[in-house]
């Protein structure tokens, strides 16, 4: 599976060439250079294909006339305290849900995932938790907010100092390596992997609830 995550990339546009001194861009007045801006804070997103849920009223039916519920996560935002040794990232969110029969008040109990990634594959923790959507009587849809947290130890989401230096540092023009992206370091790009964490979130499903995101 995919995953849409906003993690870092990379810092060197071509646009700076012509003159940009945004944060990001290469410095051309006073010899070249790479300003960067990285949060030891982990990113947070949903993966593909997790983000909906699908429950039928009959097991084992995948039919649109036995569909029973469907929820969506949606306005995922975060909070994150960096302050300490361990960091702090919390992932707050949207349920929003439909039922197909409206009779009688009816609660709906959907589990979800929360996971940290390091260097967008390993995985470094994973909680299970449910939210709980309530209809009332004849509504068709009903909303709620869940949330969750996860701890990410400092270190080992901050740069070492040496590779901090090899991206940031200003190049002047006539360097050897003027105008080599850094990033196309393996050394680099292995130690940005590794520094990376990602809290994602997600609707826990089953291999038949995973498939009909995947192929509807």
């Amino acid at each position: 599976m995919t995953l849409r995550r906003p993690i870092f990339s990379a810092l060197i546009m071509v646009a700076a060439l012509a003159g940009c001194r945004g944060e990001g861009d290469l410095v051309v007045d006073q010899g070249v250079g790479i300003t960067a801006i990285r949060s030891t804070c982990p990113a947070v997103g949903v993966p593909d294909y997790t983000g909906d849920v699908t429950t039928f009223r009959t097991a084992g039916a995948t039919t649109a006339d036995q569909i029973d519920v469907v929820a969506a996560i949606t306005n995922v935002r975060s909070t994150c305290n960096d302050t300490g040794d361990k960091v702090y990232s919390e992932a707050t969110f949207d349920v929003l849900a439909r039922r197909t029969d409206t009779r009688g008040a009816r609660s709906v109990e959907l589990p979800f995932f929360s996971t940290v990634l390091q260097g967008g594959s390993a995985v470094q923790a994973k909680r299970i938790g449910s939210v709980v959507v309530n209809f009332a009587d004849g509504a068709e849809r009903a909303q709620t907010t869940a949330k969750a947290g996860a701890f990410v130890d400092r270190a080992a989401a901050t740069l070492p100092d040496d590779i901090r230096e090899r991206i940031t540092r200003r190049r002047k023009a006539g360097d050897p390596d003027a105008a080599l992206d850094p990033l196309a370091d393996p050394i680099v790009r292995a130690a940005l992997n590794r520094a990376t964490f990602e809290l994602l979130v997600g609707f826990q499903l089953t291999e038949q609830q995973l498939a009909h995101n995947a192929t509807r």
